[in-house]
């Protein structure tokens, strides 16, 4: 008899293969506060010890557009990768310590290869970050993704001592602005440089990105950075956190500004990474665009008082990321201003 479920698009021997591969790669995340089985209903871990008010900080986020790079170069696990360091800067942004992670990725046709190279970066990025893979979900919607598509998105579970956690109350004018640099694109604005890159310069992912001497792919599957190795030995120094994500530097530094704070962003405070100086240029993009888009060379910005500099500067330095000094804070109405020197 004709499998009826197999034949609408859903292969349920397909998944069980996958789920088994993937549960090899769950296991090597498992932490000391991992608790029940691994392909339960729903992933488990203990709080740590040593708190006295702990504070959950959850978020969930994905990796966008990126993935239908990731799949025309037939690279995969990258951006399992991204999804795990986007989600921990997230939450480190409130001086959370990550603890458990979930996953979930849609494809129209399930494939065991792609879906376990996916989970196979997920779980570098959690190992790196010392978190449990929980769970998560691997559907097939045959009626939604094209073929050799899928969608990928993770939530993030991380735990801080209530009376350290960042809100953005403690900025005061006078603080300063340091920027982390990033690492690229990191995952915003990949409809636009897709389109760019793609379409307007009618690249593809095996030849050579513009002034860079490395491929389209390795220019735009750079990994997300994560900035929690060079930000957690000194949150105790910050005031405040911004993850620059979609929305750019203005759409997320004001995010932690309290009423009253003006943010004066020094635009010639850092050079721009040869890739937006490409999309601008090729694109024909306009400074604002590219300001609201793209995050310009800084995936990370930390407010604080002009006595912790060095001590913040010289954390990044210990583990090779750098920084600048890129502006200040000022009495003014809530917001994001760049000024041109």
């Amino acid at each position: 008899m004709t499998d009826r479920y197999a034949a609408a698009g859903v292969r349920l021997d397909v998944a069980a293969e996958a789920r088994r591969r993937i549960a090899e790669l769950v296991r090597t995340t498992r932490t000391t506060l991992a608790l029940g089985e691994i392909g339960a209903f729903g992933g488990m871990v203990r709080l740590p010890s040593g708190y006295e008010r702990p504070v959950l900080v959850l978020s969930t986020d994905g990796v966008g557009t990126k993935v239908l790079v990731a799949a025309r170069a037939g690279i995969h696990d990258t951006v399992g990768e991204d999804l795990v360091n986007h989600c921990v800067n997230d939450i480190l942004v409130h001086a959370a310590r990550p603890l458990a992670f979930l996953d979930y990725i849609a494809t129209g046709k399930l494939e065991p290869d792609v879906a376990a190279a996916i989970v196979a970066g997920i779980a570098r990025g959690c190992r790196a970050h010392e978190m449990t893979l929980a769970g998560g979900e691997t559907a097939q919607l045959a009626d939604l993704y094209q073929p050799g598509q899928y969608d990928l998105a993770g939530t993030i579970v991380g735990v801080v001592e209530e009376g350290a956690a960042l809100h953005g109350d403690r900025v005061r004018p006078g603080d300063v602005l340091i920027g982390y640099a990033s690492n690229g694109l990191h995952t915003n604005g990949y409809t636009l440089a897709r389109q760019i890159v793609f379409e307007t310069l009618g690249l593809d992912v095996d030849q050579e990105f513009p002034e860079s001497g490395r491929s389209v792919a390795q220019v735009l599957l750079a990994v997300h950075r994560s900035y929690a190795t060079a930000v957690t030995p000194v949150l105790s120094r910050l005031h405040a956190l911004a993850h620059i994500t979609g929305g750019g530097i203005p759409g997320n530094l004001e995010r932690v500004l309290p009423h009253g704070c003006e943010a004066v962003v020094d635009a010639r405070g850092w050079g721009w990474p040869v890739i937006f100086r490409v999309l601008m240029r090729a694109g024909r993009v306009s400074l604002g665009e590219m300001r609201r888009v793209f995050n310009l060379g800084v995936g990370m910005i930390a407010i604080a008082g002009r006595d912790d500099v060095e001590a913040i500067t010289a954390a990044a330095r210990r583990v090779q990321i750098e920084t600048w000094l890129i502006g200040e804070v000022r009495v003014g109405t809530r917001g994001v201003r760049f000024a041109e020197r």
